[in-house]
């Protein structure tokens, strides 16, 4: 399961950027868009933090 976590928190961010994307296009509400943003940017700094290596490994 350790090595799929870090990708599976990846494509979450990518999902996650798509729709910020999709979400401005649409002239979404700035809140939202950041919200979503924010999100994006956590879980793709989540799944490559993972991914270093550090003592749990």
């Amino acid at each position: 399961m350790g090595g799929v976590l870090p990708v599976l928190l990846l494509i979450l961010a990518g999902v996650l950027a798509g729709g910020v994307l999709s979400l401005h296009r649409q002239g979404a509400p700035r809140g939202a868009v950041l919200v979503t943003a924010a999100l994006a940017v956590l879980a793709a700094v989540a799944g490559g933090l993972w991914l270093l290596p550090g003592e749990g490994s």
